[in-house]
């Protein structure tokens, strides 16, 4: 079991290196409250809300000072808004939503995710509804984010669902032009969707959860980056050459480290809310904060120019340290897990789009081998609907194909040409709108639809 006096003196010695709780997010199963009418269904699901998440804030807020280290944001992830909205209509969908939006608000909680949809093997009538009404729920709604899953191991790719969104993402961007397309960066879009993944905007209660339960998200890009400086530079001191076998194994010791912080944390929130403690999710999610940064990471793995030859490389060596580690750690390591690289929320990597060294399509490669895929990647405003489709469904071939998760966060921002410069401010950051190639030149493919079949291995029972 896990020592305080081990957990205390890891914080102390990370303290200033950006080491934080990134997200305690409680996990909610709504399924008892469906109802033979809107009204009823949201007055159900917004007491079921605030009656299990009215003091979650207070107590992270107060575990977060008992052991000096902070609890960035606290979020709720509902189970599958489609499986709840069957049977009812798209006025149904958007007044659900705004009731999330509210039930988030009054708990203070950040986001709420699950506005979500399974469709990697046919669209209900449910998830239906989810995707016709994705564009004004998220232009309406602040806290309100979505996730749709259109492909996994065992169903292939689902085809006519990844052209449905390849219209819908454009029509989200235009329905918050005013904020850039923000509302893009609310939706993802999945291959192998996680059940109990804590980040947004892909948070959902999956099927096989308890009713309720606490998951963590712990990051610390700036404290492995800072590890493996120590490490460098003690080397060097003593005149003695590292490989990168010994930096992997610098990142590995950090991240069992990190990794039981946020379950010592986790544990006490979970006890505190008389709530089942779920998973934590070691994921080095960076933020646009100096020194919080997968691409400095990088840097001081050798990668001068990130995007150059070894990119990739360096990138499966992370995402596999920081899982081996975090698996030692404990034994409720889930969710995602790994090495996350959205371009628009880690100014290194940003800065290296900016540069020209990094392009989509080397982002593309380097999420075969990163936790999650292509994410927060701006695209000019005018992209065809198919180009998009054909974009998600690439990054959804490298997830049914190497059976991992991957997902697609593609936000086309309203009048923006390649390489102007966006903002959205606080933990989304700012990025260049990339350059995508081609464009068109997969339309006929998209228009065929259908269902990528699976590949061989999903007979593998």
């Amino acid at each position: 079991m896990l020592r305080t006096d081990e957990i205390l003196s890891t914080i102390r010695m990370l303290h200033d290196e950006h080491l934080d709780v990134r997200a305690v997010t409680l996990a909610l199963n709504l399924n008892d409250c469906a109802a033979i009418n809107a009204d009823q269904l949201c007055r159900k699901v917004y007491n079921k809300i605030t009656d299990y998440a009215r003091n979650l804030v207070v107590i992270c807020d107060e575990i977060g000072e008992k052991y000096g280290i902070p609890v960035r944001n606290k979020r709720l992830a509902i189970s599958p808004a489609a499986s709840i909205l069957a049977g009812h209509g798209r006025h149904a969908a958007l007044q659900l939503a705004q009731i999330l939006d509210k039930a988030a608000a009054e708990c203070r909680v950040d986001f709420v995710g699950g506005f979500s949809a399974l469709v990697q093997k046919g669209i209900s009538a449910g998830a239906q509804i989810v995707l016709d009404s994705l564009p004004e729920v998220l232009s309406k709604t602040e806290r309100v984010c979505a996730s749709i899953n259109v492909a996994s191991r065992k169903a292939g790719i689902n085809m006519n669902a990844i052209s449905q969104l390849g219209n819908l993402i454009p029509a989200i961007a235009k329905a918050t032009d005013k904020q850039q397309g923000f509302g893009a960066a609310k939706l993802v879009v999945f291959a192998n969707i996680p059940e109990d993944n804590p980040f947004m905007a892909g948070a959902y209660m999956g099927a096989g959860e308890p009713e309720a339960t606490i998951n963590i998200g712990v990051s610390g890009p700036g404290v492995v980056d800072s590890g493996l400086r120590r490490r460098i530079e003690a080397a060097k001191i003593n005149g003695k050459k590292l490989t990168l076998g010994d930096l992997a194994e610098e990142i590995k010791i950090t991240s069992f480290r990190v990794t039981r912080v946020g379950e010592l944390i986790g544990r006490e929130v979970a006890e505190r809310l008389n709530i089942e403690f779920g998973i934590v999710d070691l994921s080095l999610a960076p933020t646009p904060t100096v020194g919080d940064s997968i691409g400095e990471i990088l840097k001081t793995l050798g990668i001068a120019q990130i995007g150059a030859p070894g990119s990739t490389a360096a990138i499966a060596l992370l995402n596999d340290a920081v899982k081996k580690g975090g698996l030692f750690a404990s034994s409720s390591v889930g969710g995602l897990s790994g090495a996350f690289i959205p371009v628009s929320e880690d100014s290194c990597l940003a800065d290296a789009v900016a540069q020209g060294h990094l392009s989509l399509e080397k982002l593309e490669a380097m999420t075969a081998v990163c936790s999650v895929g292509l994410d927060m990647i701006l695209i000019p405003g005018d992209t065809p609907p198919e180009t998009i489709a054909a974009l998600i469904a690439d990054e959804m071939a490298i997830g049914v194909i190497n059976n991992k998760t991957t997902a697609a966060r593609l936000i086309p921002v309203p009048g923006a040409k390649a390489g102007d410069q966006i903002s959205f401010g606080g933990l989304f950051g700012a990025s260049p709108v990339l350059e995508v190639r081609n464009i068109g030149a997969s339309s006929e493919f998209v228009h065929f639809g259908g269902r990528i079949p699976a590949p061989l291995q999903s007979l593998g029972n």
